[in-house]
């Protein structure tokens, strides 16, 4: 059996049960490991007179905090049948004792609480009394990549310059590194520079610092804490999700908020999904990270803006929109999450469309061709349509048989058109052979793997930089764009073609 125990913040801390403990084991013969001899709370071991090794050296020889956790444990375990192992603070807050109830299992491992370190911390800090988030050092960064990190916040743990300098870069990514925190040292004033407060008597020092300070201090020791106190919305440096939605309620508010958004409705604003939909394609297309990450923020916004107004309608909140993308997510990804396989990009979207399928009900590809949003652009719905068809028993499209398909409808096109002139056909058979003429680009888009939409759009922007690059050499010639001949025109756009290329430096035909 492991007995862990811990032995509080400082000597005296240790219960009677704890103590009761440790003596049972030297008395019969088993091996005490103490976790560290560098805090006060050391001073109770040493007063028991107990036999015992320390475990400093461990720190010395691990290359991180990951593989110390490691170590210690297998240290621990190799003291064989009847072992105490002494940790500072609460036995329940240290990492290494965690390590230890997964490898051992929970029945091999009694535990005996001590004075927790983070209640001590959380005093100093003057957070008793209210909800906080404590984590330690070494597990910051990832906290703060699954879960995120709140204020009021505590770090334990932060036993050195390396350590600190990590806490900083999580803190400054969260909270900004102008913010000011606390740090405290648990185990007295020594090594603490100029305007901490507190330390008499052995008692916690507590200093008012900025984040990106902290990894400047004098010394550290596994007693010393970070504390981000809770931060008023006006005053934050940087923002989470939380934000958002708590300022959007906050500009509905029925009393004190806005004018404009408390008259809006999901009807009101649909409209602007698209517009900023549009603009962050376009920043996109500009490969301007500045404009990406604004127009991002903007569409991010239009989703929580319309999750705020179903809330308060009853529908659902921010946080069902959430979940339903994550089960999304993990569902359509069985490749990942699952026991599907993907070897490459086209596998793993053919899992994802099985999934989808399923997850939509949708028995039939018919029921999937018919799903395509009516409110896509005309040659977007095209190209899905004909992806979705293709995937319902259509053969593949190759660049022959399109190119075939598509002569074919423009030779009906044609024929429609000279029908209409002459009296014999109708503007609503052109407009029907243009119709599958197009469908026909849309599917030679799939053969040659290129975006129609995309495509077109490119081709617009290509002709509206040309025709303009035209008219101004037309008109610096003192030219009517109106009044020139043929061969005229061949010439200037000619010219402008290679104006334009020039100023792109492309070989864009």
């Amino acid at each position: 059996m492991i007995t862990v125990i811990g032995l509080g913040v400082k000597a005296g801390d240790l219960t009677k049960e704890g103590e009761a403990a440790i003596l049972k084991t030297a008395e019969t013969g088993g091996k005490i490991f103490v976790r560290t001899a560098k805090t006060p709370s050391y001073e109770s071991v040493k007063a028991l007179g107990v036999a015992h090794e320390t475990l400093d050296y461990i720190y010395e020889k691990s290359r991180s905090f990951a593989t110390l956790n490691k170590n210690l444990c297998r240290a621990v375990r190799g003291g064989g049948e009847n072992v105490a192992y002494l940790v500072d603070g609460a036995a329940s807050e240290d990492n290494s004792v965690k390590a230890i109830l997964r490898a051992a299992g929970k029945k091999n491992v009694r535990v005996i609480g001590g004075v927790s370190k983070i209640a001590a911390i959380a005093s100093a800090a003057n957070f008793a009394g209210c909800s906080y988030q404590a984590v330690s050092a070494c597990e910051i960064c990832d906290v703060l990549r699954d879960e995120g990190l709140s204020a009021p916040l505590i770090t334990y743990d932060i036993d050195g310059a390396d350590m600190a300098a990590d806490v900083k870069q999580a803190l400054s990514e969260r909270f900004g590194e102008e913010t000011e925190i606390l740090f405290i040292r648990l185990n007295g004033a020594g090594g603490c520079s100029d305007g901490c407060s507190g330390g008499a008597g052995g008692a916690p020092v507590v200093k008012k610092i900025k984040i990106f300070e902290l990894d400047r201090q004098k010394s550290y020791d596994c007693g010393c804490a970070a504390a981000v106190e809770k931060i008023a919305l006006l005053d934050k440096k940087r923002f989470t999700m939380n934000d958002v939605l708590t300022i959007l309620r906050r500009l509905r508010d029925p009393v004190s908020g806005c004018p404009w958004d408390k008259a809006q409705t999901s009807e009101s604003i649909r409209m602007n999904v698209i517009e900023e939909a549009y603009e962050l394609l376009d920043a996109i297309n500009l490969k301007d990270d500045d404009k990406i990450r604004e127009e991002a923020g903007d569409l991010l916004m239009q989703a929580a803006f319309h999750s705020v107004l179903k809330e308060e309608a009853g529908a659902f909140d921010f946080t069902d929109v959430a979940t339903e993308l994550c089960e999304k997510l993990i569902t359509r990804h069985t490749h990942v999450f699952g026991k599907d396989k993907a070897i490459d990009a086209e596998s793993a979207l053919s899992v994802w469309d099985k999934n989808k399928m399923i997850e939509k009900s949708q028995d039939t590809f018919a029921k999937a061709v018919n799903d395509v949003p009516k409110c896509f652009p005309a040659l977007l719905q095209a190209q899905k349509v004909a992806k979705r068809v293709e995937r319902g028993g259509w053969d593949k499209p190759t660049f022959e048989g399109a190119k075939a398909a598509l002569e074919e409808e423009l030779a009906e096109l044609k024929i429609a058109s000279e029908n209409e002139k002459a009296g014999r056909g109708s503007k609503d058979d052109v407009a029907g052979e243009l119709g599958d003429a197009l469908f026909c680009l849309a599917t030679m888009a799939r053969a040659v793997g290129a975006d129609a939409e995309e495509a077109l759009l490119d081709t617009v922007r290509k002709v509206q930089r040309r025709y303009t690059e035209y008219e101004n050499l037309v008109l610096a010639d003192g030219k009517d764009v109106n009044a020139l001949s043929k061969a005229e025109r061949d010439n200037y756009y000619a010219l402008a073609k290679e104006a334009e290329r020039g100023k792109r430096g492309d070989g864009e035909a």
